[in-house]
């Protein structure tokens, strides 16, 4: 399936089913670009969506350029932010996107990087960004937590039904020690300096409805054959009503990751 049909067919759906980020994530962000001076920076964001991230770029006086890889996706972030003179949409592949190299204050991504090709992922943001320039990337990672009652655990016999080749379930990672992979990107590639981490916790409770619509986000769900992607999500709803009742928790880690561009002139 190409990559920017998974998630590119239902931008409402999407809209709904997708959260926003922690505003200290963004609070934390600011206060490392302010060490630069940046006072309304130039900022190319990867793989917006809806605009889950771009609001809170836009808020805090950020000129956003958004590479956008779906068509109906680009299309609906275009008219939602339509009145922001500070929001240009490129519906592009990041990697090959049309971008002036070493004009950028800030290239950004929220939950969307792990689709960049490898050969781009590092290399690109160092091309596109200017002396001392910030590459930053969020992730959120689903953590091992006694709150969520073993119920992703629980619910994979019914994963394994309409995907009986795939593992669908992974124990999640310590919540205090979890580490990005972008992070061990970052520090390897020799392009980038003062590279940190920030984690925040960030717990999603779910009613069935919002959980659903949630689940049908999910690209291996895009993927199902629609009759069938329409019988899992029934009997998920099934599942979710006969064991958790009335709403689902997902135990939650948002990651911020930044490093500021090296100067590799010398080397």
């Amino acid at each position: 399936m190409q990559r920017e049909s998974l998630f590119d067919w239902d931008p409402e759906n999407y809209e709904r089913a997708r959260p926003a980020y922690p505003s200290a994530l963004f609070d934390d962000l600011w206060a490392y670009l302010d060490d630069g001076q940046r006072g309304q920076p130039a900022v190319v964001e990867v793989g917006p969506g809806t605009g889950q991230a771009t609001r809170a770029l836009l808020e805090r006086g950020a000129q956003v350029t958004a590479v956008e890889l779906g068509p109906r996706l680009a299309a609906f972030l275009a008219q939602k932010f339509g009145a922001q003179p500070a929001l240009s949409v490129v519906n592009a592949a990041f990697e090959r996107a049309p971008l002036p190299d070493g004009a950028w204050d800030l290239v950004f991504s929220a939950t969307a990087y792990h689709w960049i090709e490898a050969e781009a992922r590092t290399a690109k943001p160092y091309a596109l960004l200017k002396a001392d320039g910030v590459f930053a990337v969020v992730d959120t990672i689903q953590v091992r937590d006694e709150s969520d009652r073993g119920y992703f655990e629980r619910s994979q016999p019914l994963y394994a039904r309409y995907w009986p080749d795939q593992t669908t379930y992974h124990p999640g990672p310590d919540p205090e020690t979890v580490e990005p992979p972008i992070a061990v990107e970052l520090r390897a590639s020799e392009l980038f300096d003062d590279v940190r981490l920030w984690r925040y916790r960030w717990d999603q409770r779910y009613d069935v409805d919002a959980y659903l619509a949630l689940v049908r986000s999910y690209s291996n769900t895009y993927e199902l054959e629609p009759a069938k992607r329409e019988r899992f999500l029934r009997d998920l709803r099934e599942f979710v009503e006969a064991e958790e009742g009335s709403s689902v928790l997902r135990p939650l880690v948002i990651t911020l990751v930044a490093g500021r561009r090296r100067d590799t002139s010398g080397d």
